[in-house]
């Protein structure tokens, strides 16, 4: 997925950070003075107030360290929520079979940029998207943005992870 300057110089500072925690470092994005740090618990795909907590906490000393970003700014940790966006290969094998939205960085051939459709296998960093128009295949790199669609079968997955997880002391 691509990213501005600063959000590449800022990945590889956070990312360990987050990882280290026990969780799964997603993405970041820096836009109008906030950093938004997207992050998830691998095992239920979401974070509470306390871990986005924790995380924050863990994260701002290094961030002052750095001083990669000029002037004051407004850190946010946050979980991808049900309608996440998918960030890498992982993400798109985890949710094949569920509807996505995909924004390339560059119009295809056709000189589309956006696409909606059903998500296909990944493989050797291409994704498949099953569209109305016919089959669609894009390289993980030409992606710019990519999301998944609230619908009833994701809901019912969510609902399935969340009644999985009770009784786990979560």
């Amino acid at each position: 997925m691509r990213q501005t300057p600063l959000e590449a110089k800022l990945t590889p500072i956070i990312a360990p950070i987050v990882e280290e925690m026990g969780f799964r470092f997603m993405t970041l994005s820096f836009a109008k003075d906030i950093l938004q740090i997207m992050a998830e618990n691998p095992e239920t795909g979401s974070l509470g107030v306390e871990d986005c907590a924790k995380i924050s906490r863990a994260i701002a000393p290094a961030l002052d360290v750095e001083d990669l970003i000029s002037g004051a700014y407004r850190l946010e940790v946050s979980s991808p929520g049900i309608d996440r966006p998918l960030v890498d290969a992982q993400d798109f094998r985890r949710y094949a079979g569920f509807e996505a939205k995909i924004e390339l960085g560059v119009p295809a051939e056709s000189g589309q940029k956006r696409f909606r459709g059903i998500l296909g296998d990944e493989k050797d960093g291409t994704v498949l998207l099953k569209t109305d128009e016919g089959d669609k295949t894009f390289p993980l790199a030409d992606i710019q943005k990519a999301r998944l669609v609230m619908n009833d079968s994701l809901l019912q997955m969510k609902n399935k992870k969340i009644e999985k997880g009770k009784g786990k002391g979560r």
